[in-house]
């Protein structure tokens, strides 16, 4: 795989840890040359977030961007664009006064067999305050585990449920006032599935924590309260400071993540304002 210091075509720029990355000297309007997508493939794969500033697409422009990095990814609970199936309008009006969506740390859809390989997300309308992202490297968080909770985990499963946010008693079903975006409450939310807690990257071959407080609702094997006790341990040390790149946006920005090592919550603070971004995630693969 193609290191950073190897890019031909690209100018990577790394943040602190090398964990997330700006990425510059392209135009994703167009498609690819192959030996340029090859080094945006492998620059995502290097540092799991990458930003593209200045990049003014239309919506048919992102999807074929999407394309060019795998099929769609299905994205349930959550009513799409009509005349685009595959893409999801996130939008907060200025007078909302929701909760924010993506309000809690999680891996995008992964209580699906298949969750997304990776999220895309593209700014439309950006507000002056808030609203940034933060995401947190489950590689390093793994690779810095003590040896004692590494032998902890090994082998473990974790049950994951979107019935927290999206069941018929989640936190959507709850919803008192006016929300833009359609959120779609469902018995299907319920269903529950097991991936590994510890789960090898695809690519790198590198181990990262797979579990989230969002969709993750126990352990198989152990009772509720010995499921929580673990889990709780790992997310204070998956969301420790070191771990995290909070990522600030900037009108006509994509930014890709990769859902198979990273978390991410979405920050609040731009009541008021408008805020729009178009979403698109990529078809991933069966963790382990």
């Amino acid at each position: 795989m193609l290191a950073t210091q190897d890019f031909r075509h690209i100018e990577v720029t790394p943040h602190i840890h090398g964990f997330g990355a700006q990425v510059t000297g392209l135009d994703l309007s167009e498609p690819l040359p192959a030996e340029v997508l090859e080094e945006v493939k492998a620059a995502w794969a290097e540092h799991a977030v990458l930003a593209f500033p200045d990049q003014p697409l239309s919506l048919e422009q992102l999807e074929d961007f999407t394309r060019q990095l795998g099929e769609f990814g299905h994205d349930p609970f959550i009513k799409p664009m009509a005349e685009h199936p595959h893409v999801l309008e996130l939008r907060r009006e200025p007078d909302e006064t929701a909760s924010n969506f993506g309000s809690g740390w999680h891996s995008d859809w992964s209580f699906q067999e298949e969750p997304p390989a990776g999220t895309i997300l593209h700014s439309e309308v950006i507000p002056p305050v808030g609203g940034n992202t933060l995401y947190a490297d489950t590689t390093r968080a793994y690779e810095t585990l003590s040896a004692e909770m590494k032998e902890r985990i090994e082998g473990l499963q974790a049950i994951h449920s979107a019935m927290l946010p999206y069941g018929r008693k989640g936190v959507y079903s709850q919803d008192k006032v006016k929300r833009t975006m359609e959120i779609i409450v469902s018995k299907e939310a319920e269903v529950s599935q097991t991936h590994p807690i510890v789960r090898t990257h695809p690519v790198t071959g590198r181990k990262s924590l797979f579990i989230s407080p969002v969709y993750t609702i126990g352990v198989e094997g152990l009772d509720d309260e010995k499921a929580q006790g673990l889990l709780g341990e790992l997310y204070i040390h998956m969301t420790k400071e070191e771990f995290i790149y909070r990522h600030k946006w900037q009108p006509d920005m994509l930014v890709i993540w990769d859902n198979r090592n990273t978390m991410h919550f979405a920050e609040g603070g731009y009541d008021g304002h408008l805020r729009v971004l178009h979403r698109t995630t990529i078809a991933g693969e069966v963790p382990v």
